[in-house]
Parts: structure tokens; C-alpha cells; sequence
């Protein structure tokens, strides 16, 4: 019995901390978010600065977005999309090859986390 209740803890903490990046990337504040970036993608001080504007630029956008109740989930999807290739360029031109691919994987994730929060419905 012993071991059921500490394998069951150790799951329910291994879920925990597989959640824990994506609650630090989907932070609300620019500011936030850069600070999470700057921890997952080893930013430098000059990345940092470049990369703020950038996000500064596109959060009222994704808000907006996010919570817009006339568009429909696909919508959502296909606009922070948009956004997301907007500001691609940018990002590109401040992030390192494997900086860039690992972005990309973030703000997959982001959509995805979107799609599931959606289909999950309100709470």
C-alpha cells in the first residue's frame, strides 16, 4: 500500500512539473514572458532587449484574440496564427538556429494549450 501512495505522489508530482513550463510560457505580461523565454531559451542581454518590443507589440493582439467570444476556436487558431507569422520575421532575425526551432516549438505549444483549454470549455 505503501508503495501504490508513493508511486501515485510521485506522479501527481511528475505531472506538476511537466505543467510548470507551459504555465511560466503562457504568462500574461510581456515582461513575463520574456523572463520565461529568456530561462528556456538562454537568451542574451541584447536578445532580451530586441525581443521585448516584439512582445510588448503582439500581446494585445493575442489577448484580444483569446478572448474574443464571436470567433470560433478554429478562428482563434487561424488569427494567433497570423499573428505568429507576423512577428516571425523579427524573432528569426534575433534568435540563433537553435534558439529559432525551440521558439517555434513554444509557440506550438501555446496553440496547442489554446485548442485544449477550448475543448476542455470554461471551468
Amino acid at each position: 500500500m505503501r508503495t501504490r501512495a508513493l508511486f501515485f505522489t510521485a506522479g501527481l508530482l511528475w505531472c506538476w512539473m511537466s505543467f510548470v513550463p507551459s504555465m511560466k510560457l503562457l504568462a500574461q505580461t510581456p515582461a513575463e514572458k520574456l523572463q520565461s523565454l529568456s530561462q528556456t531559451l538562454n537568451l542574451t542581454s541584447q536578445q532580451k532587449v530586441d525581443m521585448f518590443p516584439i512582445l510588448k507589440q503582439e500581446a494585445p493582439k493575442l489577448e484580444a484574440i483569446k478572448s474574443n467570444p464571436n470567433l470560433t476556436g478554429a478562428q482563434k487558431v487561424m488569427q494567433l496564427r497570423a499573428i505568429h507569422q507576423q512577428t516571425d520575421p523579427q524573432v528569426k532575425a534575433i534568435l540563433s538556429p537553435q534558439q529559432y526551432k525551440e521558439w517555434q516549438t513554444i509557440r506550438q505549444h501555446e496553440i496547442d494549450e489554446a485548442i485544449q483549454r477550448k475543448m476542455q470549455g470554461p471551468e
